[in-house]
């Protein structure tokens, strides 16, 4: 049958994309400083093998054949992702993707040493590479698909939007948060003057915020039996659905930022190790995309993490981990907190956004051609000072330099950041209306109503649906922007 032969590639694809994503987890945590180059010519061997058996002309008579199959409905969901799958591989040669393989590791491992120095002109010719290769692949992509170049992109971290749809929700966003923002720190500064904020005594071990972190991931849910925690340059989530990776980045003068990125990238890793584990070897069996699962991180740090009723319960543990006493009230000033800030990673709930919208914006215009990399400085400071009224001019560290994803040429991919904002709103408003009394739960570090529905709705899912099929089954309607703004007004708002 062969139904069965590329379920048989498929497990051996399985086993080829569990090499590369634990070497990578590796090489961003563990790995010695001198190993970059042979582990990039490790991985780079590896993506062209998974490549080469995955883009195998041969599939193409298989998933022809096995159509005509007597197939069930999950065989047939099965096979219907494995072709847009396919069809999304086959565009790349093999060459291509080990040759951009190699310059994004490193290009990354570059970055590492760069950004610290503030050291543009000498990380400009890599990034002038990644660029190039991400033009070269957006052109092969839409060759493949039909689709306009940004959009080619697009398709591989979420499949189903569109540049022409999100930028009009991405405009009427901005709009409003550029006159949201002043309101809430309006609000927010009276507030400090009927209860100055009490300070952080900026003396937070690490040893101590990590077992903070542990103790908050236990209660919401991380299975440690399939995941560790770890720290590396910059937050993330990888490995496996059953070795899930995480990583957070500790400042002993601020618990806060730790903590928040523990509870972020544990939302992605709960999202891994609850997927259909039948299918984890087929594309059916993996997260339905990047805005879906930015919606499951954001779930955690912002509908929960910053929820009101959460602090109820976790006062209690950071006085026992950390040796400080808080009111809510107090700790809340922290958690609330609305700043302009440069770092993306660091924004709160309010600025957040415009941080995605401006690199959404310079994305489209680099991969169009219309911008240089050289240029980027430049074209990146007048849209924080317009949007934020902050300049990164002579700081390219903390502006163009800030992120990893353009280094290790991640484009298309920011979008899922606010889309997945929105998103999990939208499921916040679905549960809290199915289950009122969610709050109360919450502040009894009860979290099985809020981990069952997610699981139920969302994780147990895959990629059965598409993205906005996923939301309307889940939440009841199609992805309505206007939860995302009400939960603002209602949280920062006066």
């Amino acid at each position: 049958m062969s139904f069965e032969k590329i379920d048989q590639l498929c497990r051996k694809l399985e086993a080829l994309e569990h090499s590369l994503a634990i070497l990578g987890a590796d090489e961003a945590t563990h790995m010695a400083v001198g190993g970059g180059e042979k582990r990039a010519e490790a991985m780079s061997a590896l993506a062209g093998m998974h490549h080469a058996r995955a883009t195998a002309p041969e599939i193409a008579d298989w998933i022809d054949t096995a159509q005509q199959e007597a197939l069930n409905e999950d065989q047939r969901a099965a096979l219907h992702e494995f072709r847009r799958q396919y069809t999304n591989m086959t565009c790349l040669p093999t060459e291509f993707v080990e040759r951009q393989t190699t310059a994004r590791l490193r290009s990354e491992q570059l970055w590492r040493d760069l950004r610290p120095k503030n050291d543009w002109l000498s990380f400009l010719p890599a990034l002038d590479g990644i660029v190039a290769l991400v033009r070269e692949e957006a052109e092969l992509r839409a060759a493949a698909t039909g689709l306009d170049r940004y959009d080619a992109l697009m398709e591989q971290y979420d499949p189903g939007h569109r540049a022409i749809d999100i930028a009009p929700v991405f405009s009427e966003l901005k709009t409003f948060l550029k006159g949201f923002v002043p309101e809430a720190l309006a609000v927010q500064e009276e507030r400090l003057a009927k209860n100055p904020l009490r300070p952080l005594s900026g003396v937070y071990p690490i040893d101590k915020q990590r077992e903070l972190g542990l103790a908050m991931m236990a209660a919401v849910g991380f299975d440690f039996t399939h995941g560790s925690l770890s720290v590396s340059h910059h937050p993330f989530c990888g490995g496996v659905p059953t070795d899930v990776r995480i990583t957070t980045r500790y400042k002993t003068s601020d618990f806060l930022s730790a903590l928040m990125g523990v509870l972020h990238e544990t939302g992605h890793a709960m999202y891994e190790q609850n997927l259909p584990k039948p299918w984890s070897h087929w594309p059916l069996g993996k997260a339905r995309g990047m805005a879906m699962h930015e919606s499951q991180s954001l779930f955690v740090e912002k509908q929960l993490g910053r929820n009101p009723a959460f602090w109820e319960w976790a006062l209690p543990l950071i006085e026992q981990y950390l040796g400080e006493k808080w009111s809510k009230d107090e700790i809340l000033a922290h958690v609330h907190w609305v700043e302009r800030g440069l770092i993306r990673v660091d924004a709160d709930e309010v600025t957040y956004p415009l941080h995605v919208i401006l690199r959404f914006e310079l994305e489209q215009e680099l991969v169009s051609g219309r911008l240089k990399a050289a240029d980027v400085p430049e074209a990146w400071d007048a849209k924080m000072r317009d949007y934020l009224g902050l300049s990164t001019i002579d700081t390219p560290q903390d502006g163009p330099m800030q992120d990893v994803h353009w280094p290790s040429g991640a484009f298309g991919y920011f979008p899922s950041y606010t889309l997945g904002a929105m998103m999990a709103a939208q499921q916040w408003a679905a549960l809290e209306k199915l289950h009122p009394s969610v709050d109360d739960e919450i502040a009894k570090g009860k979290f099985d109503t809020v981990t069952t529905w997610r699981r139920d709705k969302i994780w147990s899912q895959g990629s059965r649906w598409s993205t906005p099929e996923l939301m309307e089954r889940a939440t009841g309607e199609k992805l309505n922007a206007a939860h995302f703004t009400a939960h603002l007004k209602k949280r920062y708002g006066a």
